[in-house]
């Protein structure tokens, strides 16, 4: 077997790109994610979190879930002082929609209305207080796709996303989207006999969401706000031992070895993965293609098959046909059990520490909202964002 040993040393932020489209959380932003119990169970927002602590480590972001069982884009109105502007948000993500309209039993002009004045007042109090609007339409329900496209809930969160534009908001189309990975799931259900081993977007009642749906619900919402598909990507000729390309990424110590070569790769963000097993959901979620290119090629390699490790760990073995062609190394590893290169090790220990965080975060609103007054709430309240802080400064 022939060795192919890139030794990659992961830092960030260390070098400048040339400017491109960019995502749209910037530094310094603090984002909160307002909508219903979708929102409040803490799912895609964590996703959105530790996709852009991986992939912008150079940006100083902080995220609050300031979601709410029940609620809808009129009833939101009296807490937005509270649970968004009181917390410094620059950005609001903004996700109602199926209470709105009673899961369905009140479809009816008199809630679009609401819905609609729910959504215009969001967006000018928004922008009276410099804070950006992202309007998305909610997540979908699991009703057949061909026939939730022309139901009441997408033709009124449509003319909501066309409300919210023409008052200068960013829009985002959840509905579509999501569906696009329904219709996957329902592909790849066809192909199983048992029931049980399908896989589903929601829990039993249809409009909440499962690990899954939540996950597609965080791709929307990161396609939406312009994340980019490429994380970095190197190129390089194994007969001459020289560079033939980069983007996002320093290569260098390119040095032959007696069955391959090794170099050093320093990039300037990382991709995202979310755990042990986590990569299962990319056959439904493109993920790899659309938010997770961390692509390596290596050119003019002998015939035969190649170890790849990373600082001394194997994450792989791949032919020299398929190294020439270009390997998206993301979620790479050579045991199914454990993250492969150090990247992946880097993200799944980020997830952790966010996972901490919004525990924290959890609890303080639970305490805020139900043991008050405590006697102690100013201590308590300090001592929490003391130990949200550290986590955020650690991360």
């Amino acid at each position: 077997m022939r060795f192919l040993t890139p030794l990659i040393f992961l830092a960030a932020g260390l070098f400048q790109l040339p400017a491109r489209a960019d995502f749209q959380l910037r530094d310094g932003d603090t984002v909160a994610f307002l909508g219903d119990s979708i929102t409040a169970a803490r799912g895609y927002t964590k996703v959105v979190e530790v996709y852009t602590l991986m992939r912008f480590p150079d940006r100083k972001v902080r995220f609050i879930n300031a979601g709410q069982g029940g609620d809808t884009a009129f009833g939101c109105l009296e807490r937005l002082d509270r649970d968004v502007f009181s917390k410094g948000a620059t950005v609001v993500t903004v996700a109602f929609g199926i209470n709105d309209i009673g899961w369905g039993t009140k479809a009816n002009p008199e809630s679009r209305q609401k819905y609609l004045d729910g959504i215009r007042t969001i967006v000018t109090r928004c922008q009276e207080r410099k804070v950006r609007p992202v309007i998305c339409s909610p997540a979908i329900t699991a009703e057949d796709p061909d026939t939730a496209v022309k139901g009441y809930l997408q033709i009124m969160t449509d003319d909501g996303l066309a409300l919210a534009k023409s008052l200068g908001a960013e829009t985002i189309d959840l509905q579509r989207s999501m569906r696009e990975v329904q219709r996957r799931v329902i592909e790849v259900n066809s192909r199983e006999k048992e029931a049980d081993n399908h896989s589903t977007l929601h829990v039993k009642d249809g409009v909440h969401l499962s690990e899954l749906g939540q996950l597609a619900m965080a791709f929307g919402i990161l396609k939406g706000l312009d994340a980019p598909a490429l994380v970095s990507s190197a190129s390089l000729d194994a007969g001459t031992f020289t560079l033939s390309g980069s983007e996002g990424c320093k290569i260098t110590d390119i040095q032959r070895q007696e069955n391959g070569l090794s170099f050093t790769r320093l990039d300037q963000g990382l991709p995202m993965n979310l755990g042990v097993l986590s990569g299962l959901n990319w056959r439904f979620i493109p993920v790899p293609d659309q938010l997770n290119q961390y692509n390596l090629t290596v050119a003019g390699l002998p015939e035969g098959k190649y170890e790849i490790t990373a600082c001394g760990r194997k994450i792989g073995t791949e032919s020299a046909a398929t190294l020439a062609k270009g390997l998206n190394m993301a979620s790479v590893t050579a045991n199914g059990w454990e993250p492969g290169g150090l990247w992946n090790a880097q993200s799944d220990t980020v997830k952790e520490l966010v996972d901490a965080r919004d525990k924290l975060q959890a609890g303080a609103v639970v305490r805020e909202k139900c043991v008050n007054p405590h006697p102690d709430a100013v201590a308590l309240a300090a001592g929490s964002d003391a130990l949200d802080s550290g986590l955020t400064d650690y991360m």
